[in-house]
């Protein structure tokens, strides 16, 4: 794990665990949102000063930024892995069985920060509104690249969409994130997922 050691303005160094660090500022940015996080409960949840912070992860917006990075790279993420599956429904499955475990996980917040973060940004916090926007654009072009590769190899129908199929499965996960923010248990997102695969085009 890395290490951090950063000097405050008094006393003796201070070290910390990055990786704890992000873990704990991604749980309060989850539960309150960019607007409603102030620096003072990162600081508290994070077990670090002011000084500490700006010097390790920057400001505010800079920690957010790096704090998706980290739970978009988690073991427990489904996205890029589903990538990397040998077939288009098995890409899908991967994605849309995974969201309705780990959006429901309550080992963490329901739903997806990326999602919420974009929803209730306000117009103060309009780069990071911005930014996580740009990661769902890049997401979807991933996932289009892939869809892609399955229709020149046969895997997907040759009249298929690839755009519109990536789009239609965003538009379902970003509809799952919500579902689970608002209550939805794992089995209710799985019932989603189910129908959804059962319009999935295959050869």
């Amino acid at each position: 794990m890395s290490v951090v050691s950063c000097t405050p303005h008094v006393g003796r160094p201070r070290a910390f665990d990055m990786t704890t660090a992000l873990e704990k500022a991604l749980e309060v940015f989850w539960r309150n949102g960019y607007d409603g996080t102030s620096l003072s409960d990162l600081t508290e949840a994070m077990g670090i000063n002011k000084p500490s912070l700006y010097a390790a992860f920057g400001n505010k917006e800079q920690l957010f930024l790096k704090a998706i990075e980290f739970y978009e790279n988690r073991s427990c993420s489904f996205f890029l892995p589903a990538l990397e599956k040998p077939t288009a429904y098995q890409v899908a499955e991967h994605m849309l069985y995974g969201a309705a475990m780990n959006m429901t996980d309550k080992e963490h917040p329901q739903g997806c920060v990326v999602v919420q973060g974009a929803l209730s940004c306000s117009e103060a916090a309009a780069p990071v509104k911005e930014a996580l926007m740009n990661r769902r654009v890049e997401g979807e072009q991933k996932l289009c690249e892939r869809l892609k590769r399955a229709i020149a190899e046969g895997d997907l129908p040759a009249g298929a969409n690839a755009e519109v199929l990536a789009r239609y499965l965003g538009t379902v996960l970003q509809g799952m994130a919500i579902q689970a923010n608002n209550g939805a248990t794992s089995e209710q997102l799985r019932q989603v997922a189910q129908m959804t695969l059962q319009a999935f085009p295959r050869n």
